[in-house]
């Protein structure tokens, strides 16, 4: 029984960190809740989409998908979800030992 709590533990602290590191590099990228910051990759990232396609933004892109996230301010979410969730898997694993 204490290798199937240690899988669990990996799998919760694993898929935590994985989605809360997404979004918190979605954020650090520049795509955040007020828009997209001024001089960051998110920035350059737009105005290439913008570019490219004659001048706006297509829906459906890179670009408008992420943006989309980072307007849904999940960025700001991110780190304490992440913290939460390693410190679940931590306690079970060593709860398992």
């Amino acid at each position: 029984m204490d290798t199937f709590f240690k899988v669990i533990a990996s799998a919760v602290t694993g898929a935590v960190t994985a989605v809360g590191g997404t979004i918190a590099t979605i954020s650090g990228l520049g795509f955040t809740s007020g828009g997209i910051a001024a001089g960051s990759a998110a920035a350059g990232m737009m105005s290439s989409a913008a570019v490219a396609s004659g001048g706006s933004v297509a829906a459906g892109t890179t670009v408008a998908v992420l943006q989309a996230i980072g307007a849904a301010g999940l960025g700001t979410v991110a780190l304490p979800v992440v913290a939460v969730g390693a410190v679940a898997g931590t306690a079970i694993y060593f709860i398992a030992q």
